[in-house]
């Protein structure tokens, strides 16, 4: 049995992927990804157990089916929830699509949505879920798919909230309770 205690991170990432020297790095989303990984050297206490870093790293341009597909679902396995960024950049890619369908639909890891470019009061209006994120929803249909089964949480990009996100037990694939598809907002 696999120790779940990582947090894996789904972001967009142009395809097909840049063939700059900074692949994966010029996608303004994986910029986000980053900034998790700067919160965590910054702040030693900061609860991002990165999965990304718990296999070994692979080139944008890898095959599909043989290397990236089996690497992200190995990441996903050891993974008790994901992080997801959803900025106006965010398209349904192939990588992304498997990550959310694998992750939250077949191993039920809850979700937690970051909103990059939002703030609080644009994510949540009168106790409800704004149009501003309903918009970014439809640019990424799988994921209204996954919220109908695990627990997501929907916060903007700032330390203290997603300090708070990491750490609450019911956004854990441990914590969760049987059935639950609550929606949380911070």
């Amino acid at each position: 049995m696999t120790y779940r205690n990582c947090n894996y991170t789904a972001f967009y990432v142009d395809e097909p992927f840049s063939s700059s020297n900074l692949d994966a790095h010029a996608t303004k989303d994986f910029c986000y990804y980053d900034m998790l990984k700067a919160w965590k050297g910054r702040y030693i206490l900061f609860p991002f157990n990165d999965a990304h870093a718990r296999t070994y790293s692979v080139r944008d341009g890898s095959n599909w089916e043989l290397t990236l597909k089996p690497r992200l679902r190995e990441r996903l396995r050891g993974s008790k929830n994901i992080i997801l960024f959803l900025s106006s950049n965010t398209k349904s890619s192939k990588a992304l699509v498997e990550e959310i369908e694998y992750g939250a639909c077949t191993l039920g890891l809850p979700i937690i949505v970051v909103y990059p470019e939002l703030d609080q009061s644009q994510i949540v209006s009168n106790g409800q879920l704004s149009s501003w994120v309903n918009l970014l929803w439809d640019n990424f249909p799988i994921l209204k798919e996954a919220m109908t089964k695990v627990p997501t949480l929907h916060i903007p990009m700032k330390l203290d909230s997603v300090r708070v996100a990491l750490t609450a037990p019911e956004l854990t694939i441990h914590g969760k309770k049987p059935g639950d598809t609550t929606k949380y907002y911070l």
